[in-house]
């Protein structure tokens, strides 16, 4: 079995690339289980034509754990992806990182772990203990940062490096970082900048995701681009992406960076600032 877990920034597109990863890899013939720790539960809704399944934590409150089965906590979306929502508390309230625990230790009592691939789409602004807990805990094998070239992208995915370090110090642990994707906003030079962050933390890119208005028209039909459009070049990036990360064999303990040689890298791509001087005339 195969688990892997892509973490990085709230909003850089980890559930969309994971949700059309889990497609690609649904249509090889594989298994696959797509677990979504992330409070929002959105991770599986294009997997589920657009429906938001009730999750782990949300159940356990109402129904109580040992009254729940793996029916009531696993749902059959595209193709027979199985898919999950861990779920968090009430807006502040509690620790969010509590709904992935609670979930885990549930799938793991009703025996679910058992797929070609699980895919673990994990919230990575804050790694706190229950936001590691895919990696603490050896659920989660390899790890996939997800990333554009924006400053606070770079800097959620250098935490997480951070978080893989101390992790790793464990020699029970075997989670170590497999790659950098780069989900592009189409910067100027995103991905060179993007390559060179990942040549920096000891890693590289595994994938480029470029930005495009299919991925919206997609979700708007409730659906992942790899079923939507499936002759789509973007489709066949998501495809690419998932042939990479089956025959990867290239893990490492990363190196992570100090801000400044962060923001360094940064600058050195940035194009040059020509000021409109124009801007501050009286009209």
């Amino acid at each position: 079995m195969k688990q892997i877990a892509l973490y990085g920034k709230g909003g850089i597109g980890k559930s969309t690339t994971s949700a059309n990863l889990s497609a690609a890899l649904v249509n090889k013939d594989l298994s696959v289980m797509q677990i979504g720790c992330d409070p929002k539960r959105d991770s599986t809704r294009m997997l589920m034509a657009g429906t938001l399944i009730p999750t782990v934590l949300d159940l356990i409150r109402e129904r109580g754990e040992e009254n729940l089965t793996l029916e009531d906590v696993v749902f059959t979306g595209y193709k027979g992806v199985r898919c999950v929502e861990a779920g968090g508390p009430e807006p502040g309230v509690g620790c969010a990182g509590r709904g992935i625990i609670a979930t885990f230790q549930l799938l793991e009592r009703l025996s679910a772990f058992d797929e070609d691939v699980i895919v673990y789409d994990v919230l990575g602004d804050v790694v706190c203990g229950g936001f590691a807990m895919p990696m603490r805990k050896g659920y989660a094998q390899e790890i996939y940062l997800v990333t554009s070239g924006e400053l606070m992208s770079l800097y959620a995915a250098n935490n997480i490096c951070k978080a893989i370090v101390r992790i790793s110090q464990n020699v029970r642990q075997v989670c170590r970082l497999g790659g950098v994707i780069c989900n592009s906003r189409n910067l100027p030079d995103e991905e060179n900048l993007v390559s060179a962050f990942a040549t920096a933390v000891g890693s590289r890119i595994i994938a480029y995701i470029p930005r495009s208005e299919i991925v919206q028209h997609a979700e708007l039909h409730n659906q992942t681009v790899v079923e939507y459009a499936p002759e789509s070049s973007l489709t066949r990036s998501y495809e690419l992406l998932a042939d990479a990360i089956l025959t990867n064999s290239e893990f490492v303990i990363p190196s992570p960076l100090e801000i400044e040689e962060l923001e360094k890298i940064a600058r050195s791509y940035l194009p040059k600032f020509h000021p409109d001087l124009n801007s501050h005339k009286k009209i």
